[in-house]
């Protein structure tokens, strides 16, 4: 029999769990831990009988494993310490009870649609899941299922997608949590047991990745960020770049094909820059450069990917368009400016225009790619999002504002996600790290350390088939998921006028 938790107790232990729960997330990466802990939440949520019991368990389970997981969200405020420090922990505080309230909802939704039993969650906490990466531009990092990505269980992605995984998740979950009465339930639990095991212990274990004959060089500064823009730093940081840049590939290697440096990897607005450009156009000898850059026109600034030719002329431009809220723009911007709060990373006074959307670049002989700048690369939509497939996608980003552990490597994990969903390369230049190859499968062929300067040759994969999940994205989960809903609401409905009559 379930041992009775009242008053305070039960959500101290949700919270509790919560916290054990993101051991699944880097730099961990502990998913059978986030699971054990997950079936704990569900099996002692059986006790919450009311509807106000059943949110503040979930809220509370929510609260604990956000705030873990998202700890490193303090760091950008601790660049500047006299102008942001403050709101450090208001931040962290904010953002994960913010983000619980989506669980909080989902597991008074599942209490709403069962009174009994915690099955219902299989369809609530995923729903909420989806709503969260979509809602007010959306906010998807830690998803449960991407604590996969160094699993067999990871694979699933490009098939069904990560917001689907998350629902085979819980429902492992949920088996593993009842009571099991008679050998129906008793063979159906012992089954999640083993499905649950396989998806979070076994390894990858796809064929190798077929690689071309195309090799990109990836350029890690190690810029940090409190420095970074330090005048007395910036020809620093620059001149390592392009003698990374410039430096001859190991004996036997090829010279690389294409050069990548990190987001808004030079200080210079773009129109202004012209002479830096030439230098790197030199540095990167036969190679086109591709880097991150700020960008204006006479309204906007923006935060932008070049690529630059072999005379140093800007042949193509990406301007981001999925941009960070309260990073690289002000909500109510008017508002905040009146007290003197303005975007963390924002380098224009006004904050960052969004540019038009995805775009792929094309690249000659490599092929074609799907640009991501940053927190882009945290979205399956936006890399799914090009009217055209391309045949690799890149993604350069500034990872010095996440800290030195687990927003770096959490971010790593999100972007060997969308190799899998896309079935397709991914090529990734962070300034402090960790910049590296990312083959179809998600797995790390070639890689630089966190915050260590340097830069790493690496072939190109070639691209899979299209996936499934590449093909149909997330509206079939949405309308199958809206569905069950609907068909558990009229369920529930049902049985309580049986009760009535």
């Amino acid at each position: 029999m379930t041992p009775r938790l009242t008053g305070w107790r039960q959500p101290c232990l949700a919270a509790a769990l919560g916290v054990i729960a993101a051991f699944g997330q880097a730099p961990y990466d502990q998913p059978l831990i986030l699971m054990v802990a997950l079936a704990g939440a569900l099996y002692f949520f059986a006790q919450a009988k009311s509807l106000r019991q059943a949110a503040l368990f979930g809220w509370a389970f929510g609260t604990g494993y956000f705030a873990h997981a998202l700890h490193w969200i303090v760091s950008p405020f601790m660049v500047d310490v006299a102008r942001h420090g403050w709101m450090a922990p208001f931040a962290l505080l904010f953002l994960a009870a913010g983000l619980a309230l989506f669980w909080g909802l989902a597991f008074w939704g599942a209490r709403r649609l069962s009174r009994e039993t915690s099955w219902a969650v299989v369809l609530t906490l995923p729903a909420v899941e989806l709503i969260r990466g979509y809602l007010f531009t959306g906010f998807p990092w830690a998803m449960i299922s991407q604590s996969l990505v160094d699993t067999s269980g990871g694979q699933a992605l490009a098939w069904i997608g990560p917001y689907a995984l998350n629902l085979l998740m819980v429902a492992v979950a949920v088996a593993v949590s009842q009571s099991a009465q008679d050998w129906a339930s008793r063979t159906l639990r012992f089954g999640a047991v083993l499905l649950g095991l396989g998806a979070v212990t076994l390894p990858v274990m796809s064929p190798d990745a077929r690689l071309t004959a195309h090799t990109i060089r990836l350029i890690q500064p190690n810029a940090a960020q409190r420095v970074k823009w330090d005048p007395a730093q910036i020809p620093v940081f620059f001149d390592r770049q392009l003698g990374l840049t410039a430096a001859l590939p190991k004996e036997g290697d090829p010279a690389p094909d294409l050069v990548l440096w990190s987001e808004t990897a030079i200080p210079w607005v773009l129109d202004l820059a012209a002479p830096a450009l030439d230098q790197i156009a030199q540095a990167g000898g036969t190679a086109p450069v591709a880097l991150g850059v700020q960008r204006r026109d006479a309204q906007n600034y923006f935060n932008s990917m070049v690529v630059l030719d072999r005379v140093g002329n800007v042949a193509q431009t990406y301007d981001k368009h999925h941009l960070v809220p309260f990073g690289e723009y002000m909500p109510f911007a008017n508002f905040f400016a009146r007290v003197g709060v303005f975007g963390l990373a924002q380098r224009a006074l006004g904050g960052y225009a969004a540019g038009p959307g995805a775009q792929v670049l094309d690249f000659g002989e490599m092929g074609r790619a799907l640009p991501l700048i940053c927190y882009e690369a945290v979205f399956p939509h936006d890399a799914n999002a090009a009217t055209e497939r391309p045949d690799f996608l890149i993604q350069i980003t500034n990872d010095a504002w996440f800290g030195k552990a687990a927003g770096p490597r959490q971010h790593l994990a999100q972007a060997r996600m969308r190799a899998i969903e896309q079935g397709l390369p991914l090529a990734r230049a962070a300034n402090t790290g960790i910049s590296a190859m990312i083959d179809p499968y998600g797995r790390l062929l070639a890689s630089l350390p966190l915050n260590q300067a340097g830069f790493v040759d690496a072939a190109l994969p070639q691209p899979l088939a299209p996936t499934i999940y590449s093909r149909a994205g997330d509206l079939p989960f949405a309308i199958v998921l809206l569905l069950g809903l609907v068909a558990a609401s009229i369920s529930a409905r049902s049985r309580e006028g049986g009760l009535k009559n």
